[in-house]
C-alpha cells in the first residue's frame, strides 16, 4: 500500500465529523426555512383581511342633495339654551331608526329645532354589530363624527339612512363610507385621516355609556328632558308633538 496515499486520505473520524457538520447545517437550514414559512403564513393571515377590505366594492348608492339647515351645532340643531332638550339615541344600521328619521325626525327638526324652540341632540348608540366582524355600526358612527368636524354631520346622517339596506351585509363597509363622504364633497384628506384614526372613538363610547346609564335597550330611543317618549316603540310625529308642546308650555 502506498504510504503517502494512506496519509493523504481523510480519516474515518474526519469523515464522520464532516458528515455530522453537514447534517447540522442542513437541520439549521430546514429550521430557518420553516420559520420563514410560518412567518409568511402569519403575515398572510394578517394582510388578507386588510387586502380584502381594501378591495371591497363600493357598488351603487343613493346620492342626496344637501339642504340648508338652520341653527346647526355639530350634531345638534336648535337653541342650546332652550328649556326643552331632546336626545335621540340611534344606530345607523337600525331599520327602525331609518323609519324614525324619515317619518318623524325631519318634521321635528323643521317645526321645533330649526325654529329654536328646542335643542335636539343626536347620540350614537352602535350595538347592532356587537357580534359581527365588520363593525359597520361602529364605523358608520366613526364616519359620521368625522363629518361633524367639517360641519356636515346632518348631510352625512341623511346619506347613511338613504343607503341603509340590511344589517351587517356590507352596506356600510369602509369603502362605501369613504365614498359617501366624497359624494358629499367633503375634504377627503381631512376625512380619511380622521376616519382611519377612529378619532372620535371616545366620544362615541361616551354616548354609548350615557345611553346605557339612561337604560336605552334599543334604537331609536328618544328622550325629552330626560324622559323617554314611547318607550320600546318608534315615536310618531304626533306623539313627539304632544310631548314637546306640553314641555314647551311648562306642563
Amino acid at each position: 500500500m502506498n504510504k503517502k496515499a494512506t496519509q493523504d486520505a481523510p480519516s474515518k473520524r474526519q469523515v464522520m465529523r464532516e458528515q455530522r457538520m453537514k447534517k447540522q447545517r442542513n437541520q439549521r437550514l430546514f429550521v430557518i426555512i420553516g420559520l420563514v414559512g410560518v412567518a409568511l403564513v402569519f403575515i398572510a393571515l394578517i394582510a388578507y383581511p386588510m387586502i380584502q377590505k381594501a378591495n371591497t366594492p363600493v357598488g351603487e348608492f343613493t346620492r342626496i342633495t344637501p339642504e340648508a339647515r338652520q341653527m346647526v351645532d355639530g350634531r345638534a340643531i336648535g337653541d342650546k339654551n332652550a328649556k326643552v332638550v331632546v336626545e335621540v339615541f340611534e344606530d345607523f344600521q337600525c331599520p327602525a331608526c331609518q323609519a324614525y328619521t324619515m317619518e318623524t325626525e325631519a318634521k321635528v327638526l323643521k317645526e321645533y329645532a330649526e325654529t329654536g324652540k328646542i335643542y335636539y341632540i343626536f347620540r350614537n348608540f352602535p350595538f347592532i354589530d356587537d357580534q359581527a366582524a365588520g363593525k359597520e355600526s361602529d364605523q358608520a358612527a366613526n364616519a359620521a363624527m368625522c363629518a361633524v368636524e367639517q360641519g356636515r354631520f346632518w348631510d352625512y346622517h341623511e346619506m347613511l339612512f338613504a343607503n341603509w339596506q340590511s344589517e351587517n351585509k356590507g352596506a356600510f363597509n369602509d369603502n362605501r363610507l369613504v365614498a359617501f363622504a366624497d359624494a358629499l364633497g367633503l375634504d377627503m384628506n381631512q376625512f380619511n385621516t380622521c376616519f382611519k384614526a377612529n378619532k372620535y372613538k371616545d366620544e362615541i363610547n361616551s354616548d354609548l355609556a350615557k345611553g346605557q346609564q339612561m337604560q336605552v335597550s334599543g334604537t331609536p330611543t328618544v328622550f325629552v328632558n330626560g324622559v323617554a317618549v314611547a318607550p320600546n316603540y318608534v315615536p310618531t310625529f304626533e306623539q313627539m308633538k304632544e310631548v314637546l308642546d306640553k314641555a314647551l308650555a311648562g306642563n
